[in-house]
């Protein structure tokens, strides 16, 4: 095994050194319906960048998925949740595609992950075939499209990453053709003041520019006056010509004078810095108002790599007296456009409006571990949780905590740990932690369970508390009966549910004998197929157990009758 490995590595190297960057025509396309995105690379996500393009499939699932170029298969992974089902093919030019959110595979390759499914007795599984173990040849139908996963409709999630570095690049640069004569969308623009002395229209706290659209089609922002060191962000998005998606933008950059200040396009990243998209974005304006503003600066905690050039990180220098064109330019990545021109006079004013800091009790220092005590519970922070040092806002209580708001954004995951030590230990086991939702409804985390200690983590602040869950989760036919013929059925199909702590294990059997049932969280169904041909028997017993997340289970039996 380890020796394939290595030939896997030198061939992808190998390759890498005498390849086109982007090979225009060497890869065909995944589906064969003309390519409609919902979704493109780089789009700014909840704590990370869109990884590759989201393609359209008529609403549909079954679409056949096609290999885009001869191939070996070096990974397959099934999952509830984040890509679903998910198959990986690498080339011999050293790129792998990536196809994602996939109803089922081939024939062959349904066998083969279905016997390591039914061999670990588990419907989530990862394998890493072997060189060669699985081929492919271009234009083969390697999968159909589907919606399983964290996809919220049936698409095809489609990617094109260096088989070396694992980075992925824009697929949409290697030739593929959507349509796209559509410029972007400037929703709102915005002016920050950065330095201890800065203003911005007589402010000392972030405004918003007023602008208007010209004769030419470029915007012209109101005349701005500064004073200090200050920044400007933008809130936009793209379409294409097909589809009424707001997509991300591809690139931006900004002038000042007809100087380059700042630059960045998506045309690749690394997964290992994905999470900074919280430090190119304004996260507390995200926070209050779910819009994404783009920052055109780059702030000291940012290691993002999407940068292509860089002065001053983007931030403008306002000398009182001297005035200033801002350009930005914001870009798709078929070139369509939108210009904004931002005119600023260097002039100091009197404030009307201050950025007055909200002091509290306890202070973050962001390169060094932080805990409190909030009596109930208490809460470590490790080094490097947060981009920047800041007031955190804390809240005591016998069962119930908050940890300040969702207008910071945590880079590592914090703990927090309750002590349980005056409940019985059977109230113990009915206990789980969970974060309150804007309805006030508990959601549960994943709790630690250690003496009389319960421990979470967590990237996402707010309220946490302790919740209990003595109801068993239900479990309820779908499509057939107690006693009844399923001869001419293909499949079974039950639903699952759990009223607070959420699913954690099912478990079923035919005549005794293990099956495997497909859960999908998002329908709360769970499916047998029956070309799976494990009952043998006329007479079947059906045995189905479900627990939730602390243990209490219900235990579901029927028989039915097949030929």
């Amino acid at each position: 095994m380890r020796t394939r490995l290595f030939s896997v590595l030198f061939f992808c190297i190998s390759f890498l050194f005498c390849q086109e960057k982007y090979p225009k025509d060497t890869f065909r396309s995944p589906v064969d319906i003309p390519l409609i995105l919902s979704g493109t690379f780089g789009e700014l996500r909840s704590n990370h960048f869109h990884g590759g393009i989201d393609i359209k499939t008529q609403k549909r699932q079954g679409l056949p998925i096609y290999a885009i170029q001869d191939g070996t298969i070096p990974r397959i992974k099934v999952s509830l949740w984040g890509y679903g089902k998910a198959l990986y093919v690498a080339h011999p030019n050293g790129f792998t595609s990536v196809y994602a959110h996939l109803k089922k595979f081939s024939p062959e390759i349904e066998a083969y992950i279905k016997k390591e499914q039914y061999r670990k007795k588990s419907y989530e599984v990862e394998v890493f075939p072997d060189y060669g173990e699985l081929e492919v040849k271009k234009g083969d139908v390697i999968a159909y499209s589907g919606n399983t996963g964290g996809s919220s409709g049936p698409h095809l999630h489609f990617e094109i990453r260096s088989s070396v570095t694992e980075k992925p690049t824009n697929p949409l640069l290697y030739g593929y053709e959507v349509r796209d004569a559509t410029n972007p969308t400037l929703v709102g623009l915005f002016g920050y003041p950065l330095s201890e002395d800065a203003q911005v229209n007589k402010s000392t706290k972030k405004v918003q520019l007023n602008f208007a659209q010209q004769k030419d089609g470029s915007f012209l922002a109101d005349k701005v006056t500064a004073s200090g060191t200050i920044g400007f962000g933008f809130n936009g998005f793209d379409r294409q010509d097909l589809a009424a998606n707001k997509n991300g933008v591809y690139s931006v950059k900004q002038t000042v004078n007809g100087k380059l200040y700042s630059e960045y396009n998506f045309e690749t990243f690394s997964y290992g810095e994905t999470r900074y998209i919280n430090t190119l974005i304004d996260y507390e304006h995200f926070g209050k108002f779910r819009q994404r503003i783009q920052k055109c600066f780059k702030d000291e905690s940012n290691k993002l790599s999407i940068y292509k050039s860089l002065y001053l990180d983007g931030k403008i220098p306002v000398v009182e007296g001297l005035s200033y064109s801002v350009e930005l330019l914001i870009s798709d990545i078929k070139g369509n456009d939108i210009k904004v021109i931002i005119p600023v006079e260097g002039k100091k004013e009197p404030l009307i409006i201050t950025d007055e800091q909200k002091g509290t009790a306890n202070f973050i220092k962001a390169n060094k571990p932080n805990s409190f005590d909030l009596g109930a519970a208490k809460v470590y922070f490790p080094e490097s949780t947060f981009y920047k040092d800041f007031n955190i806002d804390l809240k005591k209580g016998q069962d119930t905590v908050t940890i300040h708001d969702e207008t910071v954004a945590a880079h590592r995951n914090f703990t927090i740990t309750f002590d349980v030590s005056k409940y019985s230990k059977q109230e113990q086991k009915q206990l789980f932690i969970a974060r309150l939702d804007k309805k006030k409804e508990p959601r549960h985390y994943k709790t630690y369970k250690r003496n009389n200690t319960f421990s979470a983590r967590s990237r996402t602040f707010g309220t946490f508390t302790l919740a209990k869950d003595t109801i068993a989760p239900t479990v309820k036919p779908r499509n057939f009966k107690e006693k009844q013929w399923l001869s001419n059925y293909h499949y079974l199909s039950l639903s699952i549910s759990d009223d607070l702590s959420g699913i954690k294990t099912y478990n079923a059997t035919l005549n005794g004998e293990w099956i495997l049932m497909e859960y999908e969280p998002k329908t709360k169904t769970i499916t047998y197929n029956f070309d799976d041909k494990i009952a043998g028997k006329t007479q079947c017993d059906l045995k189905v157990v479900v627990t939730d997340n602390v243990g209490n289970s219900t235990t579901f039996e029927h028989t039915f009758f097949r030929k």
